[in-house]
């Protein structure tokens, strides 16, 4: 459509009804200094108000369109970003969290950063370079980042930062699991997707705690690189297709 927008900035929300005010209205002003731009937010099964609170703020504070898509119950982080991606009508994906952690000022710079590349379209990822966490949590996500790498080899050093950026169509090509999100340098790099890392900053959240503790994310984490590592082996496409 002619007036689609370039970029779909897609947030998945769980139970942040606390914070979904005071996030859109951060995101509010950054709107201005991105192309055009569609927000999409998808509502995972909260059990609070936090759908309630997304309409009143498209309806008073946020600037640029707005869809808001809820599931029936919750189907994990990677199937609501699935959700909006899939209804998006940009070009361009950016994601972020909406619990106050990511600092929407940094998509301007990732959005600079891919259109001044040359060649294919890459993903951006927001590296978090000082994490404001638990001594406990930035263990785990230290060792988690360098058995990802390892194992891997994706040659990103935050594999599971919130804040990324990709060419939608790229995205929709790869396999759909609970998890795909934290692999998307290395399943997109299968593709043939270039990687550019771009620091951010990282925030404590505002209200409410993660919805995941370290020890089941360990476990988890471990069962996806399995899998990803399988879907790479698995994975044949050709160095050129020719029509005749």
């Amino acid at each position: 459509m002619s007036d689609a927008p370039l970029l779909t900035i897609v947030i998945a929300v769980l139970d942040e009804a606390e914070n979904i005010g005071p996030v859109c209205a951060e995101l509010a002003p950054v709107l201005s200094g991105l192309p055009s731009t569609e927000l999409v937010f998808v509502d995972d099964g909260s059990t609070d108000d936090t759908c309630a609170r997304l309409i009143a703020a498209r309806q008073d504070v946020l600037p640029c369109p707005t869809r808001i898509f809820s599931h029936d119950r919750r189907r994990g982080k990677s199937a609501a970003l699935r959700t909006g991606i899939e209804a998006a009508r940009g070009t361009w994906i950016a994601t972020m969290d909406g619990d106050g952690q990511d600092d929407p000022r940094a998509l301007v710079d990732m959005m600079r950063a891919a259109l001044a590349h040359t060649g294919r379209p890459p993903l951006v990822v927001g590296v978090r370079r000082k994490r404001n966490d638990t001594l406990s949590r930035r263990l785990a996500t230290r060792f988690a980042n360098g058995l990802r790498q390892r194992l891997l080899r994706d040659g990103c050093p935050d594999t599971g930062a919130p804040q990324k950026l990709f060419p939608r169509a790229d995205f929709l090509r790869i396999p759909q699991f609970e998890g795909v999100h934290r692999f998307l340098p290395a399943l997109l790099g299968t593709y043939g997707v270039p990687l550019l890392c771009v620091p951010v900053v990282h925030r404590g959240r505002l209200h409410g705690q993660s919805k995941y503790t370290n020890f089941n994310r360990a476990l988890v984490g471990i069962r996806d690189l399995l899998g990803v590592m399988w879907l790479r082996n698995r994975t044949r496409l050709p160095g050129a297709v020719t029509e005749h």
